[in-house]
């Protein structure tokens, strides 16, 4: 159609990870999710909020969600005017680019990393460049004393390789970036520190999250930034103006207020991660050592695509990227111990068989 825009036309959009049907009978373990229900809070609080005849669902919810941004900054420490709730954290990734790359102007992010960031580029128009890793993946290879893009995406802990930057190398990079750094903590919350003191300490430096990973609600859409309130009110300016739905703020506002739960929760899955790491290499498979809810499995013989096609045609779903730079593994995220126990059992079955 000559309705539509070149860049619409010839562009490829993102694929999310399968989501099967028949959910039931798979052991799902391929968008990182959490294995756990959210806190009992959670649906306690959607059924007070639809009553007996959810007569409210008739109403706009809170257009900024102001009560969410309050839990979230005295959560963390920040004023509300530093603190914006959105639709996931895939809203505020778009938003960031809306408001700050104009067509053809530059964005940049790691390869490899989350590659949605390429696909929000590109309907926006804005050039993308991607920062490969050095070796000891410590940092990023060819990067140029001054970046002068409008935007670097790092995601820590990196998804799906598992590692985590350190912190006084972020804080170099905000130093060297001349437009914002956006660190994608979604899985920060697993792993043992956190970039948030940077927000502080940089004025261009922008954290968002997810409550769709240690929160356990990737059902409801739910994520937040934290950033200075000059970029909070930019970002403000361009979401929808209900962005999220009155059952999304009251699961989120139970979740966050529930921080015993969330934390038994987490440190569960830390603990089956640590676990099952340690098992999958006793069974013959490297591991990548990860802060995530998610490990990079790599077989003996480097070929990631028959491990994800094993380990599918016995209902063990992993995501499997055909990527050079990833197809000689697969990214398997942290069930429960029982499920991880039925893709260890599949591993280690195959090995026999090879051997």
């Amino acid at each position: 159609m000559k309705i539509l825009r070149q860049n619409i036309k010839e562009m490829a959009g993102y694929i999310p990870g399968f989501q099967p049907p028949d959910i039931a009978n798979w052991v799902k373990l391929n968008t990182n999710e959490n294995p756990y229900p959210p806190s009992p809070r959670v649906k306690m609080a959607i059924l007070e909020e639809l009553g007996a005849d959810a007569t409210l669902l008739r109403t706009y919810p809170s257009a900024g969600s102001e009560r969410l941004r309050e839990e979230v900054g005295y959560l963390y420490g920040f004023d509300p005017a530093w603190v914006i709730m959105a639709n996931g954290s895939d809203e505020l990734l778009n938003n960031l680019i809306r408001a700050c790359a104009a067509e053809g102007e530059e964005i940049a992010y790691v390869h490899p990393s989350y590659s949605y960031y390429a696909t929000l580029a590109q309907v926006q128009g804005a050039k993308v460049r991607t920062f490969g890793l050095t070796d000891d993946r410590q940092q990023l290879a060819d990067f140029p004393e001054r970046y002068n893009g409008k935007l670097l995406f790092l995601t820590t802990p990196n998804s799906p390789l598992g590692f985590s930057f350190k912190l006084d190398y972020i804080a170099e990079l905000a130093e060297r970036c001349d437009g914002l750094l956006i660190i994608d903590e979604a899985y920060a919350d697993f792993n043992e520190y956190n970039a948030l003191d940077l927000v502080r300490q940089y004025e261009n430096v922008v954290i968002t999250r997810t409550m769709s990973k240690s929160y356990a609600l990737a059902g409801m859409r739910l994520g937040f930034a934290i950033a200075r309130p000059a970029v909070i009110a930019a970002l403000d300016k361009i979401r929808d103006h209900y962005n999220l739905d009155r059952l999304a703020q009251v699961a989120c506002l139970a979740a966050l207020q529930d921080q015993d739960y969330f934390m038994q929760q987490r440190n569960k899955v830390v603990d089956t991660r640590n676990w099952f790491s340690r098992a999958v290499v006793a069974a013959g498979f490297q591991v990548l050592p990860s802060s995530g809810n998610f490990l990079f499995v790599i077989p003996p013989d480097l070929d990631g695509w028959k491990m994800y096609d094993n380990l599918y045609r016995h209902l063990v779903l992993v995501r499997y990227f055909a990527d050079p730079l990833l197809a000689h593994g697969v990214r398997i995220s942290i069930g429960t111990d029982e499920e991880m126990e039925r893709t260890l059992a599949v591993l280690a079955l195959s090995q026999e068989i090879k051997g």
